[in-house]
């Protein structure tokens, strides 16, 4: 049998996007292998809208140091998810997810990592059926590389996916295609919606999907896929993170997923669900030390309420809707977890209920 992996994970702080200090101290002090790094997650203090240069600015960093120690082709190989928008007291940071030869695996399942990429799109690919099936491909190759048995053990798919932009669009018509939307800022919505819609294909959470459901009907979503728009690619990078009794570690992952913005309760079950319990509401200090990572989506409910409570993310012309909802669901899950460093990703079109969105937890085993 071949010899077991093990999922490593460094949460590092980010004192600005191109900021790479941090990792590249982890490097020279021997904690991490460059060569080992399969994927980076990013929250950056962007505003995650189209025009959010943080994560092109962000992976360009990220790029060139990576590329002058392992080359530049290994250093495009690694999946790189910068997610723009930090508001409220969300705090910059990065996840570095490594895969590492194992001792001895753990049969009670550890932390197991896949990656995958998809083609280039054309821009009249983008937020289509085209896009749903070559990421409902990549979730399944990414699967089969991370050993993970079934769709049970997956607890998180991110996928960073890209967008239109005026440019994108100019070269469609040119050719005489047309695309999904002439709004740049919709077509961020589609392409999240479309790649969520390839997980839960890929993953037998729907049966099926048609054009006329992407973006449409949010009954159809995903209980773990996590999509983020951007600028700076033309193809979707895929992460899943599940569990596996082939792996070695004491990492693992569990999650639940949030019904709307407030939904403390599904916090924690997913830290409970993770071995992690809670006091008066919020994570116990002793806990709090084997917790690793909080990975969530956030998106205003489409009938402008939660709990039939009027909401106003949708009629604020100042700050984005998204911006609105990562600031709530972020500062919901701080109180949870005590701590400001998790991944909120806005925009959660079919990942999860409408208003709502999985949230999942990496977490160390109790010994």
């Amino acid at each position: 049998m071949p010899k077991p992996r093990r999922a490593v994970l460094h949460r590092l702080p980010m004192r600005h996007p191109g900021d790479t200090a941090a990792i590249e101290a982890l490097i020279e002090a021997g904690r991490l292998d460059p060569a080992n790094l399969v994927a980076i997650l990013g929250k950056t203090e962007g505003n995650g809208c189209v025009n959010d240069f943080t994560r092109a600015y962000a992976v360009q960093s990220l790029q060139m140091m990576l590329a002058r120690r392992i080359g530049a082709e290994a250093a495009a190989q690694i999946a790189m998810v910068m997610s723009g928008g930090t508001e409220g007291g969300l705090s910059p940071h990065f996840l570095l997810l490594s895969v590492e030869p194992g001792e001895v695996a753990n049969p009670a399942g550890a932390l197991a990592i896949g990656t995958a990429f998809t083609r280039d799109f054309a821009p009249e690919e983008i937020g289509r059926m085209p896009q749903v099936e070559a990421v409902a491909a990549a979730v399944r190759t990414a699967m089969a590389e991370a050993g993970i048995a079934g769709a049970s053990d997956v607890h998180y798919v991110q996928v960073k996916c890209p967008l239109l932009t005026s440019e994108r669009m100019e070269a469609a018509a040119a050719r005489g295609a047309t695309v999904a939307t002439g709004d740049t800022y919709a077509s961020m919505g589609l392409s999240r919606g479309a790649s969520a819609l390839g997980v839960a294909l890929a993953l037998g959470e729907i049966d099926g999907v048609s054009p006329e459901e992407i973006g449409q009907d949010w009954a159809k979503h995903s209980a773990v896929a996590s999509a983020s728009a951007g600028v700076e690619l033309e193809r979707c990078e895929v992460i899943i993170l599940g569990n596996s009794p082939d792996w070695a570690g004491d990492l693992a992952i569990a999650h639940a997923v949030m019904q709307d913005a407030i939904d403390l309760p599904a916090i924690h079950r997913a830290l409970a669900s993770a071995g992690l319990p809670t006091e008066h509401g919020q994570l116990a200090p002793v806990a709090a030390q084997r917790l690793i990572a909080v990975l969530a989506k956030a998106e205003p409910s489409s009938n402008g309420r939660i709990r039939g409570q009027r909401h106003i993310m949708w009629d604020d012309s100042d700050i984005n809707a998204t911006r609105h909802a990562r600031a709530l669901v972020g500062g919901v899950i701080a109180g949870a977890v005590g701590r400001t460093d998790i991944f909120v990703s806005g925009g959660a079109e079919h990942q999860g209920p409408d208003g709502g969105g999985p949230v999942a937890v990496i977490a160390r085993r109790a010994p």
